[in-house]
């Protein structure tokens, strides 16, 4: 395998317990297939599953394909949105699935990659695309958003102290010199939002990852794509989704817990008048961490939470 696409799958104890499937034929989408550790482990665990793997990283899908090619034709890998796994699911004659696996956000490999731009702490472009396809880059959002954007995608999506500050910030510093690196970037968040004390995130942390989140449209992705799934899911079926920070976590969460909710009318009302009929039945009563042992091995599983249901109806 391509050593810059090698990395440990994150819960993968945790994964192989979140699914079940029927002993005949058994369909998976692995909306974000990465480097294909996951679907590796379910696909050898559960001979009669086929999985059907969807990313936009293209580095990502050739991973894949050389990690997954034990499973010959269980496996089908297409380059694409997972948002839109209806569609691509519709392209291969899959109707409905006995499972879907999310793993959101960015790799290990795209954050050791420094041409790929995701983090601060090597040199590099300021791109940061999962599709190298897209025109919007990291850069490009850096130098050409408006102040009261760049305030808005930090302070959303970064939860970024003194947002307003460092917005106005860049829009001083791209007068002179355009941001064309992470560690021109970097420097700003320095010496805007100040030196990190020991124990705490260091200053960039936050504001790169509000910049990636942009630049993918991630939030927008998983907003999209959590029914879209369930739709697809036949009865019985099962959704399991990694996330790794909180803006995640909270929509997975919030998602499931209404999905499973008897009713929707206002507080107040003395009877239900919704006719709501739960649509799934959630699996994990609060999100699953990694263990001790995994933590000591693979320390960026520390961020990562998991979150399982099961369609009802």
């Amino acid at each position: 395998m391509t050593d810059t696409f090698f990395h440990i799958p994150v819960l993968y104890r945790e994964v192989a317990a979140s699914f079940d499937f029927p002993s005949g034929q058994a369909r998976l989408i692995d909306g974000t297939v990465g480097g294909g550790g996951h679907s590796a482990l379910l696909l050898q665990r559960f001979p009669q599953l086929e999985v059907l793997g969807i990313d936009r990283d293209d580095a990502a899908l050739a991973a894949a394909k050389e990690k997954l090619a034990f499973a010959g034709e269980r496996v089908k890998l297409i380059r694409g949105d997972y948002s839109a796994m209806s569609a691509i699911a519709a392209d291969i004659g899959w109707s409905e699935v006995d499972g879907v696996l999310l793993d959101i956000g960015v790799s290990s490999p795209q954050l050791d990659s420094p041409e790929r731009g995701f983090s601060w702490r090597s040199d590099g472009p300021l791109d940061m695309r999962m599709d190298r396809r897209s025109p919007l880059t990291a850069s490009r959002l850096l130098n050409f958003s408006a102040e009261a954007e760049l305030e808005r995608v930090f302070r959303v999506y970064g939860e970024v102290p003194k947002s307003r500050k460092l917005a106005a910030a860049i829009v001083a510093a791209r007068e002179t010199k355009p941001f064309a690196t992470t560690a021109d970037f970097a420097a700003l968040c320095d010496e805007v939002l100040g030196h990190a004390r020991p124990g705490r995130l260091p200053s960039p942390t936050l504001p790169f990852q509000a910049l990636r989140i942009a630049v993918n449209g991630e939030l927008t992705e998983l907003e999209t794509a959590l029914p879209e799934a369930v739709r697809l899911l036949k009865k019985n079926g099962r959704i399991a989704v990694i996330s790794f920070h909180s803006l995640e976590d909270r929509i997975v969460k919030n998602f499931f817990r209404d999905e499973a909710a008897s009713c929707s009318c206002p507080p107040g009302l003395p009877v239900c008048v919704c006719g709501k009929v739960p649509t799934l039945r959630i699996l994990t009563r609060k999100a699953l961490t990694a263990q001790p042992d995994e933590l000591k091995e693979n320390r960026r599983a520390a961020c990562a939470k998991l979150r399982a249901a099961e369609k009802v109806i």
